[in-house]
């Protein structure tokens, strides 16, 4: 991609658009700038040029060349269209980097499980002596990836509906496709076309590259070589039972006494050690670096066990197949924590899971009063306000032998900045909590 004397736009000023912008320039770009529609908009490194509080106007007249866009801003609104007014390509910052990185890409979508699972790609590659960085979604901008002074052998990239809205040339050496689910629905206007911009991860695959798809997915024809795993179903390549990921009758890998035992999380691992092995590592490369793995924060990660009652913090659950994959992996009687903001889904479905599964539905946020009229008739149901409210209403409840699990099912947005400080401040209320309440009441 020649990029020579040009002018490039990036619009959005968080950390992927700065790393854009310095890649652009590395590459010859004449000048680039980075446009913020927030007038309070603030970029936190001096040698970027920042419009902020643009509108329509400076779009125009600054007239770029190419256009680089955030996966938070939508490519086909007024905003962003003003800047293609000469006739520039819109493009992401994933493509953007793809055209200047040369090493080799394992690209992971899915509704659920895509950190967890880059982040386990990126641990064994490292632990097998590869060089490699998390990237995309998770972990680092892929254009700080592809501008390193030293780029790594493998970029493990986490890619979004989003990010694949502006792909044009991106081709990854292997894509790994964990699973599908409604979501976004406040983006998207139909489930179809969040469907179609996650299928857009195949789109300039061959035959020469692998995708490692969940069994069940039912993709339409692609062209890459298809592998398949799955922790539910008897066919795959790879499969779970027990605690064993097995090859027909083989044991490839023992997951008791790892973070990964859960079977959500084993169809991760799963798709992980297929995705290492399209790249070259073999089975003895690959399972010793399970042992020592931990699992990213806000991901059924383990605040405190107490008096019996586990506590689990899963607020990187933002829709419904996340909580769903969450409550099916629990063996124990569930006090579900479920709420934030109105995406649209519908909560219906999880019904015939959390009956016989969840003892207590506790909803809070903004979408806690429809929650409650589609849980009420069916499991005993509190409605409060905030997350600390709905830990103080778990605390009473919880008698030994439960497990309390915080797995929102929707976004934070509501009231959080971020699924991350929703899942700090249940933890935090969590430990308050504990510190001070005697031991839960026995059955």
């Amino acid at each position: 991609m020649n990029l020579n004397g040009k002018k490039v736009a990036v619009l959005g000023c968080g950390r992927s658009g700065i790393a854009a912008a310095h890649l652009a320039a590395a590459h010859g770009a004449a000048r680039v700038c980075i446009f913020d529609s927030d007038p309070e908009a603030v970029c936190h490194d001096a040698t970027v040029e920042l419009i902020a509080g643009a509108g329509e106007k400076e779009a125009r007249e600054f007239a770029p060349e190419l256009v680089v866009i955030s996966p938070g801003i939508e490519a086909d609104k007024p905003w962003a269209l003003a800047f293609t007014c000469v006739g520039a390509p819109i493009i992401g910052e994933v493509e953007l980097a793809s055209r200047y990185f040369n090493g080799r890409i394992i690209a992971i979508t899915g509704t659920n499980g895509k950190t967890t699972t880059t982040a386990l790609v990126e641990h064994i590659l490292t632990k097998s002596g590869r060089t490699a960085k998390a990237c995309g979604n998770y972990g680092y901008p892929f254009c700080e990836v592809a501008l390193a002074d030293a780029p790594p052998e493998f970029a493990v990239l986490e890619v979004s509906s989003f990010q694949l809205e502006t792909i044009a040339s991106f081709k990854p050496d292997v894509a790994v496709w964990l699973n599908f689910a409604p979501d976004h629905m406040d983006r998207y206007t139909k489930v179809s076309d969040y469907y179609e911009a996650k299928l857009r991860i195949f789109e300039n695959m061959d035959e020469k590259q692998i995708a490692i798809v969940r069994v069940g997915e039912k993709l339409p024809p692609i062209k890459p070589q298809v592998i398949e795993f799955s922790a539910y179903e008897g066919s795959g390549l790879l499969r779970y039972e027990g605690t064993c990921i097995k090859q027909i009758d083989t044991v490839v890998a023992d997951l008791a006494g790892t973070a990964l035992v859960q079977s959500h999380n084993a169809e991760n691992t799963m798709a992980a050690i297929l995705a290492c092995r399209a790249v070259g590592l073999k089975d003895s490369e690959i399972v010793p670096a399970l042992a020592d793995f931990e699992l990213p924060h806000h991901r059924c990660e383990q605040v405190a066990e107490k008096g019996g009652v586990l506590w689990l913090n899963d607020s990187k659950s933002t829709n419904l197949h996340s909580t769903e994959a969450a409550i099916r992996s629990q063996n124990r009687p569930v006090i579900l924590l479920i709420g934030g903001k109105d995406k649209g889904l519908d909560y219906e479905p999880l019904l015939p899971l959390m009956k016989g599964r969840v003892r207590l539905c506790i909803v809070f946020g903004q979408i806690a009063r429809p929650l409650a009229r589609v849980f009420a008739p069916h499991i005993e149901t509190i409605r409060v306000g905030t997350v600390p409210e709905a830990v103080e209403a778990a605390t009473r409840r919880a008698r030994a032998g439960d497990v309390v699990l915080f797995s929102p099912g929707t976004s934070s947005f509501d009231q959080f900045s971020s699924y991350a400080q929703r899942g700090n401040c249940f933890r935090e209320a969590v430990l308050s909590h504990l510190s001070t309440q005697p031991h839960p009441q026995s059955r």
